[in-house]
């Protein structure tokens, strides 16, 4: 199929886990998801990937979100190198993994790019939201560790614009000064939305407190 765009509604599938079946749109549910690839099981980047990933279990569940990793190799592989997983990275992985050795998911979400490999997936990272839409997409090549800190950050980014007429400036973190979206105009819609005030840089760049803080 053609390459997810943003905005797009990500692709349902039913497939196995290490969890056994999962039907995608269903495990979702009204949660926020973030689907991601790894190029194979046993392999170093990816161990230390799913073992961090596991350690923010606290933090993807205060933001409502839902993980679900994928490789091509099988189930079977997949509950073995979840006890490598635990055990180097002193944790214990509590999302399922992906069976997706019929490539069915991965040709589906375009994780294969066969000037990279013909048959490993690459890194691949994409955010769902609760209406199903592809909300951000990333690919990084199979020697680079990707940054979850960073995949938090976009999700906080996106929930908090999501519900407020705000923008996110460059490198924010939760509780920095945002931006005001330019196409709000109005005086009093401003003065209601944002009672702390604004600081005009200029007319079309308005920083405010984050909205959702005290």
């Amino acid at each position: 199929m053609a390459t997810l765009r943003l905005g797009d509604i990500a692709p349902d599938f039913e497939q196995d886990s290490s969890i056994g079946r999962i039907r995608f749109h269903e495990f979702l549910g009204d949660s926020w998801g973030i689907l991601f690839s790894h190029p194979a099981d046993f392999t170093p980047v990816c161990t230390t990937e799913l073992g961090y990933t596991a350690k923010l279990a606290d933090e993807f569940a205060k933001r409502n979100v839902k993980v679900l990793a994928l490789s091509v190799d099988d189930a079977d592989s997949h509950t073995r190198w979840i006890d490598d997983i635990n055990d180097t990275q002193s944790t214990r992985v509590n999302f399922p993994i992906l069976a997706d050795a019929d490539r069915k998911v991965s040709d589906l979400y375009d994780m294969i790019h066969p000037n990279a490999s013909e048959t490993a997936t690459v890194r691949s990272v994409f955010i769902i939201d609760p209406k199903k839409k592809v909300r951000l997409t990333l690919t990084y090549p199979a020697s680079t560790g990707r940054n979850f800190n960073e995949i938090l950050r976009v999700i906080d980014s996106l929930q908090l614009t999501d519900s407020h007429s705000v923008a996110t400036p460059v490198n924010w973190e939760d509780g920095q000064d945002v931006i005001i979206v330019p196409a709000l105009k109005d005086p009093e819609v401003l003065k209601q939305k944002f009672p702390k005030g604004w600081t005009e840089v200029r007319p079309y760049l308005r920083v405010t407190p984050q909205p959702n803080k005290e």
